[in-house]
């Protein structure tokens, strides 16, 4: 037997040879080498062994532990008499456990992917063998009142059989994997979190074959693991990571902490980029496949890690009392505001939710993913345009809304800048619709959702959102319906963002286009955006312009250099970016209040209300009115002269409609 595996080792080596990456290549059978110690042992790493060779090397392993349990049992030196019988026992013990093993199919996993799972099934397989041997001995006794195998004998086996066979394997894996890391280049890794998590991902770098990773430390806050080893690797504080990355050629760093604060992340993220060491996360326990981490599933940072903030703390039981047992409409629902808000309000005790919108793909979309969640509350799909009165009204015939969250709009400002009269049809009209029929139908409250680009106005878009604004604030009846207003700025991730443009123009190879190298945004991230507006909508009285603390306004030149930078491109060497001039209607920077408004806090610090001007309701009824037939006449000049005298502050900016502001 063992001259034929001796014979099946060396005509594998012979026909097959492999490659670096573990792919195999047939060769002329005629062609030979010698086969060196690497060689031999490639048949039980690069390959996937086949299992009746794994059989015969654990059915050699049994008779090799026979024979060393004999020897061990009897201090080396075996009786006459215990040798005789041996070749009977010998040939019993391998045929149960041939047939244990096949039952358990301990010949049949793939060496260098073994487990912990391989080795209990190993454990379990010769433990049952065990079994059927102490089985035989009580016949044996019974029959012939002698013991076919010794006691002794079946435990010594039993345990070094166990062991050289799980030694075995953990051995093919380790080759396997020194194999692998030795045949290419490795990438030197630290690992923030000397925890659970970055053990963790440490054992995930270590499975995964194709990361080839080199830890060379681990990082950690607390001063009581610092200067010690984590399986055998150095842990070191965090304040010394720059040091580190300075001193040596660090290409990854793994985030393996899973409460750290947004500006913990921030500061760790951007000393990384400045030496060019890309950063990794791991995700949530939640996400990891059948329990278990793997390298492929952590995730690259991206720039909106670098832009979020510390999560928001909502009031939940403000926002369920608000919501318990409501009918909810949401408009622009398949929008990102009008969708996330969705999300979160599925969970939350409503009646219904009722998600309007006339983009049918998008909304397509939002019905598959809410179909896959498990106990949410009744939920209904409407595609219709918030123009079209007589659908509005018959939705709200059918379901009378208790709240309704507006999210619908046009909110592209270039766009609107030469389209003013679908500004006016959806952002004004559409509103007075949705608002008008709010206060018929006794709707308890109607949540506007507005931008920042309706302070201080310079483009058509902005203009159109301060005008629905004014309007459904001279509605607002303290014994009625309520309107209440939430203004805030950009959105991460949301249609229209330069995040995504910038991605797509840095995918391509560039030019990155920024209009101009000194503008300025504010940014949110979409989940903070809604449930900051779920809490403001359970604060408003009625009548409030709530105003969204968003943080610090960021340069948009920069945030694409740290974009290019997360891609591992230096900009103007890698790739360039290219100022374009500011678009029209388009400021430099943003404002949530304009000059003749100031603030009251709440109990929340990152909302604020804005005090305003109070408006007559028949005169605003009467200008929006009057702006709305104009709209349908298509008179742009007309359209955006009006828009001025209702929003005195509406001065435009690079735009064709500056003219009129001369005029004035």
């Amino acid at each position: 037997m063992l001259r034929s595996l001796q014979r099946s080792l060396f005509l594998s080596i012979r026909i097959w040879k492999y490659s670096d990456d573990g792919v195999c290549c047939p060769i002329h059978q005629h062609r030979t080498f010698a086969p060196d110690l690497k060689n031999t042992f490639m048949i039980f790493t690069y390959r996937n062994v086949p299992s009746w060779l794994i059989m015969t090397i654990d059915l050699m392993v049994v008779a090799f532990s026979i024979i060393l349990s004999y020897l061990v049992r009897f201090n080396f030196m075996i009786p006459q008499q215990e040798i005789a019988p041996l070749p009977q026992i010998a040939a019993w013990i391998l045929i149960v456990k041939w047939i244990s093993f096949r039952l358990a199919s301990t010949h049949t996993g793939l060496l260098r992917y073994s487990s912990t799972h391989d080795s209990g099934i190993i454990f379990a397989a010769n433990l049952a063998a065990g079994v059927v041997f102490l089985i035989t001995n009580g016949i044996s006794w019974y029959f012939f009142d002698y013991f076919f195998i010794p006691s002794s004998i079946i435990v010594i086996e039993f345990f070094i059989t166990t062991l050289v066979m799980i030694l075995f394997r953990l051995v093919s894996k380790m080759a396997w994997i020194q194999m692998q890391g030795t045949s290419r280049e490795k990438q030197s890794v630290v690992i923030f979190g000397a925890g659970e998590a970055g053990i963790l991902a440490k054992n995930a770098l270590e499975r995964d074959t194709s990361a080839k990773s080199d830890i060379i430390a681990f990082l950690d806050d607390n001063p009581g693991k610092i200067d010690k080893k984590l399986e055998g690797i150095n842990i070191v504080g965090t304040k010394d990571l720059e040091g580190l990355l300075a001193s040596r050629s660090v290409d990854v760093l793994i985030i393996a902490v899973q409460n750290i604060s947004a500006t913990r992340k921030q500061t760790i993220i951007d000393l990384c980029l400045n030496y060019n060491t890309r950063v990794l996360t791991v995700p949530p326990v939640i996400q990891w496949i059948n329990g278990e981490l793997s390298f492929r599933q952590m995730k690259q940072i991206k720039i909106e890690d670098l832009l979020e903030r510390d999560e928001i703390r909502l009031d939940e039981n403000q926002v369920r009392r608000d919501l318990l047992d409501a009918t909810v409409f949401i408009t622009g629902a398949a929008g990102s505001i009008g969708s996330e808000i969705a999300r979160q309000i599925l969970h939350y005790p409503i009646a219904r939710l009722v998600l309007i919108d006339n983009a049918e793909t998008p909304l397509h979309h939002l019905e598959l993913e809410c179909d896959t969640l498990k106990g949410v509350p009744e939920f209904h799909i409407v595609l219709a345009d918030i123009r079209h009165e007589g659908r509005m009204r018959r939705l709200f015939e059918q379901w009378h809304p208790t709240i309704i969250y507006h999210a619908a709009a046009y909110k592209h400002v270039p766009m609107m800048e030469h389209y003013p009269a679908e500004s006016i049809a959806v952002n004004v009209a559409g509103t007075k619709i949705l608002a008008d029929l709010a206060s018929e139908y006794k709707c308890r409250k109607f949540i506007m959702i507005s931008s920042d680009k309706a302070v201080n106005p310079t483009n058509v878009m902005g203009a159109s959102k301060r005008i629905a604004e004014i309007y459904t604030q001279s509605l607002d009846d303290p014994s009625g319906t309520r309107f209440i207003t939430t203004r805030f700025g950009n959105v991460l991730g949301s249609n229209g963002s330069v995040i995504p443009l910038f991605k797509k123009q840095i995918e391509k190879g560039g030019p990155i286009t920024v209009t101009h190298p000194d503008i300025t945004r504010y940014f949110m991230t979409i989940p903070e955006a809604c449930r900051l507006v779920l809490e403001a909508g359970s604060l408003g009285s009625g009548g409030e312009i709530f105003v969204f603390d968003m943080g610090n306004s960021v340069k948009i030149a920069d945030l694409a250099r740290k974009m290019a930078k997360l891609y591992g491109l230096e900009m103007g060497k890698d790739i360039q970016m290219v100022f374009t001039g500011l678009r029209p209607g388009e400021k430099l920077y943003e404002e949530l209040l304009n000059n003749e408004e100031n603030t009251l806090p709440t109990h929340n610090p990152k909302i604020l209300i804005g005090k305003v001007r109070s408006y007559d309701r028949a005169h605003v009824a009467k200008s929006i009115d009057e702006l709305i037939r104009l709209g349908i006449s298509g008179d742009e000049m007309r359209i955006v002269s009006a828009m001025k005298l209702i929003v005195p502050e509406f001065i435009s900016r690079n735009s064709r409609f500056e003219a009129l502001d001369e005029v004035g």
